[in-house]
């Protein structure tokens, strides 16, 4: 009997304590923490400036009636127009020889050979100012075919780096916009993510040089961004 008596007891303030506990929730279980605040933004940085540089690449073409003497003849030309490169003031280390390629060519059936097509291209950086006599010079040397000027920056990481700079200026500015807007206060960085990169956009701009081949420099742009969580309260 009196086992009975403990054993309701017990029940009772069980029950009594489980109501407490919905009647008043801290009482229950532990407050639950506060969410916190983050401001995410995206900002935008942009350079522009005038290219400095010009990148070429030259093709000689032969054909001989066997691929060693169309091989041999390529090799001469080839050396030619590095030969007219360096007088024209280029750089060894400027120039390089980046594809030699040869072929059979047939007859109409295309079940004989008769002759044999060689090729090599030699890939030449130099200045804007010497952009113009460098394919002058090349050209004149028996280069047959063309390519560029593909146009860019001596120092495009120092203005890259700049952008850079832009482009976390630009997201401060707007969280602080977004945070006012909120009535929130802007705290610190949490996170911040580069984006993007050195992008060169030419732009139809610029004076001719003195030269047979006029090399137009323009102007171009080198963007970056950035992506930046801020805390705020």
């Amino acid at each position: 009997m009196r086992l009975r008596y403990v054993l309701l007891i017990a029940g009772v303030l069980l029950a009594a304590a489980a109501i407490a506990g919905v009647a008043q929730p801290q009482l229950g279980r532990s407050t639950d923490t506060p969410a916190k605040t983050a401001i995410t933004v995206s900002g935008h940085g942009t350079v522009t400036t005038v290219p400095d540089r010009a990148s070429f690449s030259f093709t000689v073409d032969t054909r001989a009636q066997t691929a060693s003497s169309a091989l041999a003849r390529t090799a001469d030309a080839a050396a030619a127009v590095i030969a007219a490169l360096k007088n024209a003031g280029v750089a060894a280390a400027d120039i390089q020889t980046s594809q030699v390629s040869l072929s059979p060519q047939t007859d109409q059936n295309g079940t004989t050979i008769v002759a044999y097509a060689a090729s090599a291209s030699i890939d030449v950086k130099t200045t804007i100012g010497k952009a113009g006599s460098i394919v002058d010079a090349a050209v004149g040397a028996g280069a047959d075919g063309v390519s560029g000027p593909s146009l860019s920056r001596s120092d495009e990481d120092a203005l890259y780096r700049d952008a850079l700079k832009k482009a976390v200026s630009d997201a401060g500015d707007k969280a602080k916009a977004i945070a006012a807007a909120a009535g929130l206060t802007l705290g610190s960085v949490q996170t911040i993510v580069e984006g993007g990169g050195a992008t060169p956009i030419p732009f139809a701009a610029g004076a001719k040089l003195d030269s047979s081949v006029p090399i137009e420099p323009g102007t171009q742009t080198i963007d970056a961004s950035v992506t930046v969580t801020y805390s705020a309260s």
